[in-house]
């Protein structure tokens, strides 16, 4: 196959020609299609550990094909080492970077085609982001989530093992000897966390977009299948080249459609929202809130996965996957079978012989766990612009709560509130100032959340922040509340005592305070300063970034 791209042919690209001869590269390797094999490999992410041989099958898949894979990095931060201290306010902002560092790599070597390849939380987005800016042929690949831990005969993942165990711990359940078990149990093997958290769930959802090849999500990381696939994707992006099918062929409205609708039957992770919509934004595709709280009302909740349930990744995988999923939803006409993907073929084509292995786990669309899927879309005088919830996590006696505010005003505070037992039946915990300009970066609540799990106040406590939540949250924890607080949102007037009313099925969220009430103590409010040091990323995000209702992208 000859490259289209001519930037370095002719006698002016001696120069550049040259500098490729230098690293070995041969002038029949110029003439082919490049592919910027991108790779998120690090030693810091146990999802992410093992990639470089993901990225030399998918090389090798590339050249099998007739292209030059021509390697390059991006960085990555794990969410689960940065939770619970201020290294939190990064992982968000990364998303950008990452899209921003893909595109000045891409444009400044002229790649005809990208194998895009990370795994977790906000790596797998923000490559997203950067193949439908790009509009390049391109293809992502996940490195597939880790094996399932086992503590005392009871599968345990990172959240409902070392998390929960900490809360555990507090509470006395447990002594300081099994919280030693359990942590070096609960991450047994490389790979993304093994429950549906954010990273698993945005591996599943990119193929449900088409970004991804089929098994994408679900094959797990020590499998060899892993690799199969990653070769496949290095064979695809060529065919992609060859007939000039682009990202934006790919993320159309009704991809995006098709994703949300695979996020409620599965029981997504809540971050899915902001990720979706930041890589509509790039692939200039309209999408709001509404679209996700439409779609929840008529996809029914059909897998309840770690930290929801007890089954894992694994578990979804030998069920029949996420193209079983999909098979059911389009048998029952809830998806767009037209839409077209990095297989080259459609969604329908792809899932149409897809089958449920296991209908504990995959359950039939007509007996489902529950008729509305995962998420929730909630407003109310507390959160005029919305807020969301992973439905599918909460406890019925949860789904209607009315409680006492507990205000805090950082994820510090009200963690050490939770482990020191100040928190009872009954609160609602309030963490503001934790946004996407407020924190800044918008933290994850995990540690929290897993603390009031832990000590099993799930089912009588909740928790509501301008902050986001972990794919691992279960309980009532409602995030992404905009206005956020340092905007003058609500939320920034809440006082102690404050009595909150949650109403989950009816979408609604309020603060039992009159309209003149909330607006004389928004006179008195002020905003407070940045959090973020003048000078550094963190402080130039915060000037940059939108509200968590928009995505949370850059506005310039």
């Amino acid at each position: 196959m000859t490259t289209k791209n001519k930037t370095y042919q002719g006698v002016d690209r001696a120069p550049h020609r040259s500098l490729f001869y230098a690293m070995g590269y041969l002038p029949e390797d110029l003439n082919k299609p490049l592919i910027g094999v991108v790779n998120a490999h690090n030693e810091i992410i146990p999802g992410h550990f093992h990639l470089n041989e993901i990225a030399q099958a998918v090389k090798l898949g590339v050249s099998a094909a007739g292209g030059t894979p021509i390697e390059f990095p991006v960085i990555g931060i794990c969410d689960g080492i940065a939770m619970n201290h201020s290294g939190m306010k990064y992982p968000l902002s990364t998303r950008e970077l990452i899209a921003d560092s893909i595109e000045a790599m891409t444009i400044a070597h002229k790649f005809d085609g990208l194998v895009l390849i990370g795994n977790c939380d906000k790596i797998v987005p923000g490559m997203m982001m950067a193949a439908a800016r790009l509009n390049i042929p391109a293809v992502y690949v996940s490195g597939g989530p880790m094996l399932s831990g086992k503590h005392k005969g009871r599968k345990v993942d990172l959240v409902t093992g070392a998390f929960e165990g900490v809360g555990a711990y507090a509470e006395g359940k447990i002594t300081t000897e099994e919280l030693q078990e359990i942590e070096t149990e609960s991450c047994p093997t490389c790979g993304s966390c093994a429950g549906m958290f954010t990273a698993n769930t945005m591996n599943c959802l990119a193929e449900a977009l088409g970004i991804g090849l089929p098994g994408n999500g679900t094959i797990p990381a020590p499998y060899g299948q892993r690799k199969q696939l990653a070769k496949r994707a290095g064979m695809k992006v060529m065919d992609l080249v060859n007939e000039n099918i682009r990202p934006r062929d790919i993320l159309t409205l009704g991809a995006f459609r098709n994703a949300i609708a695979v996020d409620m039957a599965i029981g997504g992770s809540s971050n899915t929202v902001l990720h979706l919509m930041a890589i509509a934004n790039e692939a200039k595709v309209p999408l709001d809130l509404e679209e996700f709280d439409k779609i929840s009302r008529r996809v029914a909740n059909v897998a309840k996965l770690s930290p929801a349930g007890e089954d894992s990744i694994t578990d979804l995988h030998e069920a029949g996957g996420i193209s079983a999923v999909m098979n059911q939803l389009a048998k029952a006409g809830l998806i767009y079978t037209d839409e077209i993907t990095v297989t080259t073929k459609t969604i329908g084509e792809n899932v149409v012989k897809a089958q449920v292995w296991d209908p504990e786990v995959i359950r039939p669309m007509e007996e489902p766990y529950s008729k509305e899927g995962g998420i929730a879309i909630l407003r109310g005088n507390l959160a005029p612009d919305g807020a969301v919830v992973k439905q599918s996590g909460v406890s019925p006696e949860m789904m209607v709560h009315k409680g006492p505010a507990r205000v805090f005003d950082s994820e510090e505070e009200a963690y050490t509130a939770i482990i020191n037992k100040k928190i009872v039946a009954g609160d609602v915990v309030i963490i503001r100032y934790e946004g996407p300009k407020g924190g800044p970066g918008m933290r994850e609540m995990l540690s929290p959340t897993a603390a009031i799990a832990g000590r099993g106040l799930e089912k009588s406590v909740a928790l509501i922040t301008d902050g986001r939540f972990s794919g691992g949250t279960r309980g009532p924890c409602i995030g992404h509340v905009s206005p956020e607080a340092s905007e003058g949102g609500p939320m920034a007037i809440l006082q102690e005592g404050d009595i909150i009313e949650i109403d989950i099925p009816n979408r609604s969220m309020k603060v039992n305070l009159s309209d003149e009430e909330i607006e004389n103590r928004l006179k008195n409010w002020k905003q407070p300063p940045t959090k973020a040091e003048e000078g550094t990323y963190l402080y130039r995000y915060s000037k940059l970034v939108t509200s968590a209702s928009t995505g949370a992208v850059f506005k310039y």
